[in-house]
């Protein structure tokens, strides 16, 4: 192939000439074959066709694109660079090109240097920009005539054309659908530029900021509060639902969902942002910022996070909360009629969303927990977890699910809010019951753990660190939650599942501060757990006993070889399922499915606080014991009661207590089983069984009994005033921001794109490097 002179303008205009494409079409006739022929064969001519690609859409944007020429080669140039990007990003030779300046290929190649001198991506990016706010193209025009009165695109004030009416903005522009599918179009361009993070490895290092979303949230961009604003109001304000009419999404396709996508993703990319870094690092990847700027950092140079940091009208955060929740919603709205109602594809985006929205910016946070409107996020999200509990491939929506409601649990108001009477019956496959939405939480965690698949071992230590924050709030558990407690409890403290890892005997600690919060602090209106705790005492009996010589435990792994369930699933008394529900599926085999790097473990996804009588919570996490490796606890929590967690030994004395065998592997010891058992919080429970026990024997003696409902009417009416040991203080473990999730994020947020991206496919069958696509 013959190097083309780039002012040879014939050769490349045949790339935009004005025939009417789809980005489909430029799929089609560009294959990826012939884009790798050329960047390794012609490399001047990609080049080339990339600069000139960028200069027509500076030159649309200068112009404003008033012919319907001009817009249809905007839209092809678009649409080409969509294509040609991934590839360009690809090859680690060509990744610094989009940052280099092309000589004379500035502004129209006019006389100003300083213009002359940006890079391509910079050029590219402005342009994108402006042209999202371009009258007649993507907003509607203000002019009321169109003699020679065409707006300049420079005077415009791009504020009085935000997309839709919400956060700080009144206005709802007439829907233009010629508009919408224009702004997905370049948006699904913004999205390409930015996608340069797909061909990184993951790394744990947060420096590594994306030069071309750095750029784009800085205040380069004269749009960027428009911009934000528009993407914000046009996701939450989407009603998919239409105006109640059914089967409406049959009758009409809806433009509105391609752009809402577009615009969830564009989003949640600009917000990628670890908020556990303070400082902001810079292009070249260096921090600027030094303990001087302690004072008061000026918030972050990402002016997406900065602008979504700072919204604080209560009607700002309705308009936020009422759309997310309607939108989580849709396929749980349950219509006479099947399929008469649309689901919403984009979820996993939305729940990124919300998740970003709490992590930078807590009076969101506590707007969303004020009031009971927090139940919609909740319910949606635990209808979610329940029908993804058995599918490999959602593996990263079980996370995000389990993340914000840990994220949540930290605060007093969550573990309140759940005991509000649970009466929407959404069908999910789960035991009928009847009572709050903490009992629906904790029947839908034990579904989990007892009938998901094993991937989701990793999640058990979250569940139950939720379960544990909310527990000193429940007023009043139903029997058919406090049996499922007292299962999962039956099931972790087994010997087998004991000695056979190193942390599994955390999941009984858990559970103990669960009942020991109950107890202490909720004892009057949970009769029924109090009951389940009687019926089920030899399970704390055993734990008390449990056997620490070297022949004990090896007895008890034998017993795992013949048990390969990690749970066992009798005598868990499911029962019936709900009205209309269908079980939890498994993937399709061949279902395509991203990889995700490893979540940090519960002792870094958290830290400790204490609740004080006044409900006001305090750190317990010394500065330094968060830089030590080992994670060690203060030595004040290291009593029985409240126990001190996955930090309970460092892993020096984990190595001294467990020994390694030959094989590398991990074996339990008598000093190990023995470090743990002797930590055991069982001091409540037993006392409680010493008084109750021997009445409760003795109204069934006395009255030959075996109705539980009288027992129940005793234990209502019993107390242990004065009988249990002194309540320990309440401990939260509330979720901190560190690199790891962040890089978790980022992985997940990039899979989810990449796979809900396939018409176009724009990024399938190149070389990602930020995870591994797989088959189930």
């Amino acid at each position: 192939m013959q190097p083309v002179e780039a002012t040879d303008n014939a050769f490349w205009d045949q790339f935009w000439a004005d025939t009417a494409t789809s980005v489909q079409d430029v799929f089609a006739l560009v294959p990826a074959a012939e884009i790798r022929a050329v960047r390794e064969e012609s490399p001047s001519n990609l080049a080339t066709l990339c600069y000139k690609a960028v200069e027509k859409l500076v030159q649309g944007a200068e112009s404003g694109c008033h012919t319907e020429k001009e817009r249809q080669i905007v839209l092809n140039c678009c649409r080409l660079l969509t294509r040609i990007l991934p590839y360009i990003f690809e090859d680690p030779d060509w990744r610094g090109f989009f940052w280099s300046t092309v000589p004379g290929a500035g502004r129209g190649g006019g006389d100003e240097d300083d213009e002359n001198a940006r890079p391509l991506a910079e050029s590219l990016l402005l342009a994108v920009t402006d042209l999202l706010f371009c009258p007649d193209f993507t907003v509607q025009s203000h002019r009321r005539s169109t003699v020679d009165t065409a707006e300049d695109i420079h005077s415009i004030d791009s504020c009085e054309y935000i997309w839709e009416a919400g956060v700080g903005f009144a206005h709802s522009p007439q829907p233009n659908y010629i508009h919408d599918l224009n702004r997905t179009e370049l948006l699904k361009l913004l999205l390409t530029c930015f996608s340069e993070a797909m061909y990184l490895p993951p790394s744990s290092d947060s420096s590594n900021t994306n030069p071309w979303v750095q750029f784009f949230c800085s205040t380069e961009n004269r749009h960027a509060l428009p911009l934000f604003t528009s993407l914000l109001n046009v996701v939450c304000a989407y009603d998919p639902v239409g105006y109640g009419i059914p089967y409406n999404h049959l009758l009409f396709s809806d433009y509105r969902e391609p752009l809402v996508e577009e615009a969830a993703q564009v989003l949640i990319v600009t917000l990628d942002y670890d908020s556990s870094t303070s400082s902001s690092p810079t292009v070249d990847g260096t921090t600027t910022g030094t303990a001087m700027d302690d004072v008061d950092p000026p918030g972050p140079d990402n002016l997406f996070v900065n602008y979504l940091s700072r919204i604080h009208r209560e009607e700002d955060f309705q308009f936020i909360l009422k759309g997310v929740a309607r939108l989580l919603s849709t396929p749980l709205v349950q219509t006479y009629l099947p399929n008469s109602a649309k689901k919403i594809q984009f979820h996993q985006e939305l729940l990124v969303l919300f998740w970003k929205l709490c992590d930078f910016n807590k009076k969101f946070l506590f707007f969303v927990l004020k009031s009971s409107d927090v139940l919609d996020i909740l319910v949606p999200i635990l209808y979610f977890l329940n029908d993804a509990r058995a599918d490999q491939s959602r593996v990263g929506l079980m996370h995000i699910g389990v993340f914000i409601l840990l994220l949540l649990s930290g605060e007093r108001n969550f573990g309140v809010r759940l005991n509000k009477p649970y009466s929407v019956r959404v069908p999910m496959d789960i035991p009928v019951f009847t009572g709050t939405h903490a009992d629906l939480l904790i029947i839908v965690f034990h579904k989990i753990i007892t009938s998901g698949h094993q991937r989701l071992q990793p999640l058990f230590d979250c569940l139950l660190t939720i379960v544990v924050n909310v527990s000193p709030y429940l007023k009043s558990l139903s029997m058919v939650a406090a049996n499922k407690l007292l299962h999962l409890l039956e099931a972790f403290s087994t010997t087998w599942f004991l000695f056979s890892a190193v942390q599994n005997h955390h999941l009984v600690f858990f559970l103990l501060e669960v009942f020991n919060n109950i107890i202490q602090y909720q004892f009057d209106g949970n009769s029924n757990l109090v009951y389940a705790v009687i019926r089920k005492r030899n399970v704390f009996h055993q734990l008390a006993n449990l056997p620490t010589d070297s022949q004990s435990i090896q007895k008890g792994l034998q017993r795992k070889k013949k048990t390969p369930e990690p749970i066992s699933r009798t005598n868990s008394q499911d029962g019936i399922s709900m009205e209309g529900s269908r079980p939890a599926a498994p993937a399709e085999p061949g279902t395509l499915k991203t990889s995700l790097v490893a979540t940090p473990g519960i002792d870094k996804l958290t830290e400790k606080s204490q609740v004080s009588e006044d409900g006001t919570m305090r750190s317990l996490e010394p500065e330094a014991s968060q830089l030590s490796p080992e994670g060690n606890p203060p030595a004040a929590l290291s009593d029985g009661e409240s126990w001190s967690g996955e930090a309970s030994h460092s892993r020096r004395d984990r190595r001294r207590l467990s020994s390694a065998s030959s094989s590398g592997q991990w074996t339990p010891t008598p000093d190990w089983v023995m470090s743990w058992k002797s930590k055991l919080p069982l001091q409540t429970i037993m006392r409680l069984l010493q008084v109750l026990v021997p009445q409760v024997e003795k109204i069934c003696i006395d009255k030959g009994l075996t109705d539980e409902s009288e027992i129940l009417k005793f234990l209502q009416h019993g107390t242990l005033v004065g009988l249990l040991p002194v309540p320990h203080p309440i401990l939260i473990r509330k979720y901190q921001a560190n690199s790891g999730t962040a890089m978790w994020f980022r992985t997940y947020m990039w899979g989810v794109i990449y796979l809900r991206n396939v018409d176009p496919p724009i990024w399938y069958d190149t070389d990602v490097k930020l995870f591994e696509i797989q088959r189930v």
